[in-house]
């Protein structure tokens, strides 16, 4: 009886420690399975981990390109270098101007000089000798009369014919300016050079606005137009020396440059511009090098205004930053940025201009004083920037605004020259207002064929627009060109 008992307790155990055996047989797999699968979820959540990483950096690029994409649309002629032309693209017409509405009536002002012509103007001129005088009758032809003037002008080809006789020795010397049997007077030449420069033209129209102008009766071909235009060119050469000459004696100029198209290629026109003087100059580039081969530049030694432009800092003594362009940036860092002190920095150095004007028009200047409080309050803003470019969130608009505030840090001295020296500007307008007929022109006529055609177009508008400058009379004094007698 025990020895049964002791068996069948014997068989419990083993079937318990069988099952034992089982469970951890089971255990094991379950483990080795859930394992597994702790492996293949930390792969997923890697491999998700990964891919979120790769989506935070596409975002973050689309981020930035969004915030480059809003700065670009956003640009204008208020905060840009960009023409006012192209507001027109996100603006309504004759809404892109920057100007103040005035409070004045159209029309003309009281107390400015009228342009009408009286009787009297008209009886000096006949004085004069220089116009043709008729009369036409209306009426009987007898007794008192009103007397009424019509001013104008007739265009009259006239065929100049030149007799060269023989000398004693019986031989007909020809000059040179005679070896064709028909050539163009220089008048006609001096109104085909003028109608050039204007840059309102191009040169088939010229020739249809001449023969309109003389009844059909000269047929002049384009050829003819660009061949007077480069025989003045060579002509004028010791003009262009003389004003290189008068340029080298200022004290500032300004300077500038603008795009052109040469054969399909981007090519520039950069000017050197006096109240006495303009000179122009084709350029492949903006380079140093391209600079080098100007050689007025390299002997210049007075003060160069420009729109900072870091190669020009190569030449000349002194550098005037153009402070028009720096309002410009300092709007759009206020409109990007969102900080405040671009717009103090603005309302200040426009401060120091008005008070520059008033200084001029009383024959005074600034003060050792003044200099020194401007000076540092100009710094004190410059510090208050850093301090508000640590909150600018936009990553881009926070590296511009560094940039900037690195840029007016730099080159203070010459952002603030027009306030130590008056005889260098505020802005540099002058070149601005010089380079417009280059754009005309670039815009009616679509650039150049070759690049000797920008040269040729250069040496003419700079002697043309010297005149203008000094007063003289263009048609007389281009005449006096083809003729060989410069008036400078």
């Amino acid at each position: 009886m025990g020895g049964n008992y002791e068996k069948s307790i014997y068989n419990q155990l083993m079937e318990v420690m069988e099952r034992l055996v089982s469970v951890e047989k089971e255990l094991k797999n379950e483990k080795k399975e859930y394992k597994n699968e702790v492996i293949k979820l930390n792969e997923k959540i890697s491999s998700l981990e990964n891919i979120i990483d790769e989506k935070d950096r596409q975002i973050k690029i689309l981020s930035d390109d969004n915030e480059r994409l809003k700065r670009i649309i956003n640009n204008n002629s208020t905060n840009s270098s960009m023409p006012p032309s192209t507001d027109q693209k996100c603006q309504s017409a004759n809404q892109y101007s920057s100007r103040r509405k005035s409070v004045k009536k159209p029309g003309g002002q009281k107390g400015h000089t009228g342009t009408t012509l009286t009787k009297k103007d008209i009886e000096e001129k006949l004085g004069t000798g220089k116009y043709s005088h008729k009369t036409t009758i209306i009426g009987k032809g007898y007794g008192n009369y009103a007397v009424k003037y019509i001013l104008d002008f007739e265009v009259v080809p006239v065929i100049n014919e030149i007799r060269i006789y023989e000398d004693e020795n019986g031989k007909i010397n020809i000059p040179a300016e005679y070896r064709s049997n028909v050539i163009y007077g220089s008048f006609l030449k001096s109104v085909v050079v003028d109608l050039y420069e204007e840059g309102a033209m191009s040169n088939e129209r010229i020739c249809q606005f001449i023969n309109a102008l003389t009844g059909n009766t000269l047929d002049i071909s384009s050829g003819s137009i660009y061949s007077f235009c480069k025989s003045f060119s060579v002509k004028a050469e010791e003009n262009l020396k003389q004003i290189g000459n008068e340029l080298l004696n200022e004290e500032t100029i300004c300077t500038d440059a603008t795009v052109v198209t040469v054969d399909g290629k981007q090519c520039y026109i950069r000017n050197f511009s006096s109240n006495k003087a303009v000179l122009y100059t084709a350029m492949e580039k903006k380079s140093i090098n391209a600079l080098d081969k100007i050689s007025f530049l390299k002997s210049y030694a007075g003060t160069l205004e420009h729109d900072h432009e870091t190669a020009l800092y190569h030449y000349g003594k002194g550098h005037g930053e153009c402070n028009v362009h720096l309002l410009r940036y300092l709007k759009k860092n206020t409109e990007e940025a969102g900080t405040e002190w671009a717009s103090g920095m603005s309302a200040f150095l426009c401060g120091i201009n008005d008070r520059r004007k008033k200084h001029i028009s009383e024959g005074t200047f600034f003060t050792d004083e003044e200099i020194s409080k401007y000076e540092k309050r100009y710094d004190e803003i410059l510090a208050d920037g850093r301090k508000q470019n640590k909150t600018v969130k936009g990553k881009i608009a926070k590296q511009e605004e560094k940039a900037l505030l690195v840029r007016l840090e730099k080159y203070k001295e010459n952002h603030l020259l027009f306030m130590h020296n008056f005889s260098v500007p505020f802005e540099n307008n002058m070149s601005e207002r010089d380079l417009r007929k280059c754009k005309n022109r670039q815009k009616i006529s679509g650039g150049f064929r070759k690049y000797s055609g920008n040269e040729m177009y250069c040496k003419i508008i700079s002697v043309v627009e010297t005149y203008k400058r000094k007063g003289m009379r263009i048609l007389e004094n281009i005449q006096k060109v083809f003729e060989g007698t410069p008036a400078f």
